[in-house]
């Protein structure tokens, strides 16, 4: 047995922010939408399902509800901004190896968007 995906659902009753945020701002496709729920995902990516469990969120924040890793900070960083959206923390590199910030999606969730300088 293995796990093949994990997907956080996020209770909400405005989908259509869901889409400026998650595809305007991320950047993610679209593949499914049912009219009661929209799941967004990053096509060609490989990564193994993960779930992290934390008392913080490192360097004294608090605890993500998201954490999402992109190709591109500034550029999401850059969107998240032009779309009017306070940044809550950072960015800032952190001591151990990511550059990140956070930001609220429009439900309220904080996310922890984050990248592996390489």
């Amino acid at each position: 047995m293995a796990v093949r995906r994990i997907v956080t659902n996020i209770p909400a009753t405005r989908l259509d922010a869901a889409r400026g945020f998650y595809e305007g701002v991320l950047g993610l496709d679209l593949v499914m939408d049912h009219g009661w729920i929209q799941t967004f995902a990053a096509s060609g990516a490989s990564a193994p399902p993960q779930v992290s469990v934390a008392c913080e969120g490192g360097s004294g924040t608090p605890v993500p509800d998201l954490s999402v890793e992109v190709d591109d900070l500034e550029a999401v960083l850059r969107r998240a901004t032009d779309a009017g959206l306070p940044i809550e923390y950072g960015p800032v590199d952190e001591p151990w190896g990511v550059r990140r910030f956070y930001v609220r999606d429009p439900f309220g969730r904080l996310v922890n968007i984050l990248a592996h300088p390489g």
